[in-house]
């Protein structure tokens, strides 16, 4: 059964449907993911889900788009059962997602992406110039804007997040999965990606919204359900539950009082920039010219609209893109362009933005990814050789520390949450106790409680004396946590506010008149 969809049409006035995961139960091993688990959408809602880090929200959301099966339950519309094996499955159905780390082909166009695999694509070759029009139109209708010609690897995050959306609806989804949508999105981008939504709901589309910003969930959504170690424990109209509710019903207990963060002078120059030039990739602007200074026991943030120079940023420091001109000091000691192993043992510690790419091995144990970074530690090896029990020890160290959600050390790091591997990451990098830390979107994909539980621990850090430079598209974030803020605008500083405000940071975001007064 699928829904009456055709791929690159919109019905009038599309009758009511109701798609519903009904008893659901998941286990891998001796971890259940879901228990008994009854989730349903209907037509022309947003009903958003919440839970802690490995509640077991994504679980059962791959359930419905067929990319894992269940131990128990079924998957129903209307009342009837659907059968669905995978993606291609639900897909026919009309059961699209959106991940929060994308399936998009990188050296492929954005067009390219968008029919590969349709019917659109044609027999024996792409007909590009046929479907063009269509594709344009689709995505004006919906105010998803992307360049069709561009390649997906020459996108910003967010730009790869409007194809991702728009690919569904190629496909002809009506019942729409996103997962994490706005954890790469400007505010700005989040208000229109708002809009859409709106606007998809009201031609009978279905959204459910996999999401840990309760903002957002209070804003956008009508119903909310409340996921907590695997179990539902309940669903609420969203106009009838507080915010502060939720939050308790999601963690189990209130959350503590956010940790000040007390003034402090900041002590010796950690981290230097001088006159760096970096060239950017698919046509960004790179680094021109930047100059930066960060001292320790100070958090610096560092804010800014993606993709203009912030993961150049942070891969210059870190040896990971060429530095064409311009020196990078840390702690006295030059290393521009050194190989990153060099770097790292000088004292830095970096928490990328891409935790899949640059951070873990998801096909590895949590005791190989432990050791990642730095096999050589002190008490890792013994006579040259590395000392399995002394690695596991280490490894059960981090998961306690940062509270990690797994079955143990030998779980493979791709069985974890995308919030418990964040954790795993943050609490490996502290563990080696650097001088410098590059933070870049520390708290993404983690939940309200986690997300405390980080600030607290960067800022327990800074108190220590660590330098910080912390990377974030949440505004909120960089106000609570950063000593000051250094805005980034096409690959230059536009200005440094010791004493920021949303209003003084965005005027300098946008380039404004108003920046001259920040």
């Amino acid at each position: 059964m699928a829904f009456d969809h055709p791929a690159m049409t919109i019905e009038d006035g599309p009758s009511p449907w109701r798609l519903a995961a009904v008893g659901i139960t998941k286990r891998y091993g001796p971890l259940t993911a879901n228990d008994a688990v009854t989730l349903d959408l209907r037509a022309g809602e947003i009903h958003a889900v919440l839970g802690e880090n490995g509640a077991g929200k994504s679980t059962i959301m791959k359930i419905l788009y067929g990319m894992e099966m269940p131990d128990a339950g079924t998957i129903e519309r209307d009342g009837q059962p659907l059968i669905i094996r995978s993606p291609r499955d639900a897909i026919a159905a009309g059961i699209g997602m959106v991940h929060q780390h994308f399936m998009l082909v990188p050296t492929l166009s954005v067009l390219e992406n968008l029919i590969l695999g349709t019917p659109l694509s044609g027999r024996f070759m792409v007909r590009k110039r046929a479907v063009r029009a269509k594709l344009a139109a689709l995505a004006a209708r919906y105010r998803i804007d992307v360049d069709l010609d561009a390649r997906v690897d020459e996108l910003s995050v967010g730009a790869q997040q409007r194809v991702e959306i728009l690919k569904a609806l190629v496909r002809g989804a009506r019942a729409l999965i996103l997962d994490e949508p706005t954890a790469v999105l400007t505010p700005r981008e989040v208000e229109a990606l708002g809009d859409t939504l709106r606007e998809l709901c009201a031609e009978g589309h279905g959204i459910f919204i996999v999401t840990h910003k309760l903002a957002e969930v209070m804003r956008l959504s009508d119903r909310v359900s409340v996921m907590r170690r695997g179990r539902l424990i309940g669903t609420w109209p969203t106009a009838a539950v507080a915010a502060d509710d939720l939050v308790t019903h999601m963690v189990g207990r209130s959350l503590q009082a956010a940790v000040p963060r007390t003034a402090r002078a900041p002590g010796a120059l950690m981290l230097e920039m001088q006159a760096i030039h970096v060239p950017g990739q698919g046509g960004r602007p790179g680094l021109r010219g930047l100059d930066l200074r960060l001292a320790a026991g100070e958090i610096l943030g560092i804010a800014g609209v993606d993709g203009n120079g912030q993961q150049e940023l942070a891969d210059a420091i870190t040896g990971l893109r060429r530095v064409t001109s311009g020196e990078i000091i840390l702690d006295g000691e030059a290393i521009t362009n050194r190989p990153t192993a060099t770097i790292l043992a000088s004292g830095l510690a970096h928490v990328p933005e891409d935790r899949h790419r640059d951070a873990v091995v998801l096909d590895f144990p949590l005791t190989d990814n432990a050791v990642l970074v730095d096999h050589a530690r002190r008490g890792i090896q013994r006579r040259g050789l590395v000392d399995q029990g002394a690695v596991t020890r280490f490894t059960d160290a981090l998961i306690a520390a940062f509270a990690v959600r797994c079955s143990g050390p030998q779980a493979a790091m791709r069985s974890l949450s995308g919030g418990n591997q964040q954790r795993f990451v943050l609490a490996r990098e502290l563990s080696r106790q650097p001088k410098v830390m590059i933070a870049m979107q520390p708290t993404r994909g983690l939940d309200v409680g986690a997300i405390s539980e980080v600030h607290a621990r960067l800022l327990e850090q800074r108190d220590a004396g660590m330098a910080i430079l912390l990377v974030s598209a949440e505004l909120d974030e960089i106000l609570a946590l950063s000593d000051r803020v250094a805005v980034l605008r096409e690959g230059r500083i536009a200005g440094v506010l010791d004493h920021p405000s949303v209003e003084a940071i965005g005027a300098l975001m946008l380039g404004t008149a108003a920046e001259q007064a920040a």
